[in-house]
């Protein structure tokens, strides 16, 4: 058994290995393989969303475009093609979006420390206070962690704070907001429907994403601030 071990640790250092000097050959190869790298890298962090591609026939397409060579696509079909693929890729991605939700939500819910408002809003209470709370046309100075369910940062406030409108924010930040008072601390669970909900924001929050705020409520501004 240990000798067998032994066998798999050495083949997956040696893949280790194999790959990590593939990416270092680009740092060191001649500059017209390290711009077609490097530009391959750049247009694939724009691709609005991940697709099932044959890179032999994208080199082809790309290729013919850059060597002005006959299309076997014409521009009209070409981009039909591509916002069909777009389409259903983020069609799926919102149905498997909306199943991790509705899992999450409902396991979450049956944590002790979770309580549950009418209107679907989990949260956390890791320090309480007692006070004013805010109203709903309230601007509050907080500070704050936003992350997805996997633990991805997607925002936070500078060490300042951040000063927010509640009647600019999504319904689940307003609703969460009101109910702490000054340096209380809650963690917001905030389902899509009070986010982003189905469509999310482009490159920035997918289709039905579970918002996930650590809220530490610093001040409650008067009018005259």
């Amino acid at each position: 058994m240990k000798k067998q071990f032994l066998i798999i640790f050495m083949i997956l250092l040696v893949f280790s290995l194999h790959a990590k000097a593939i990416q270092e050959d680009y740092k060191s190869a001649d500059e017209k393989a390290r711009l077609s790298y490097a530009f391959g890298m750049l247009y694939g962090s724009n691709m609005p969303i991940p697709l099932d591609m044959d890179y032999d026939a994208f080199t082809e397409g790309f290729r013919a475009m850059i060597e002005n060579l006959e299309p076997q696509l014409s521009q009209q079909e070409a981009v039909e093609i591509v916002e069909a693929a777009l389409q259903s890729a983020m069609e799926k991605m919102a149905e498997e979006n909306r199943r991790h939700e509705i899992e999450f939500l409902l396991s979450n819910s049956q944590r002790p420390e979770i309580q549950v408002t009418s209107s679907g809003l989990q949260y956390e209470v890791l320090v309480k206070t007692e006070g004013q709370k805010p109203e709903s046309d309230s601007i509050v100075r907080v500070n704050y962690v936003g992350t997805f369910l996997d633990g991805t940062l997607f925002d936070r406030s500078d060490n300042e704070g951040a000063y927010i409108p509640l009647e600019m924010v999504i319904d689940g930040w307003t609703e969460g907001l009101m109910l702490m008072s000054v340096g209380s601390r809650y963690r917001l669970y905030i389902p899509s429907n009070l986010a982003y909900g189905r469509n999310g924001i482009q490159n920035a929050i997918p289709p039905y994403s579970i918002l996930i705020f650590t809220v530490e409520l610093l001040e409650i501004m008067d009018a005259q601030d």
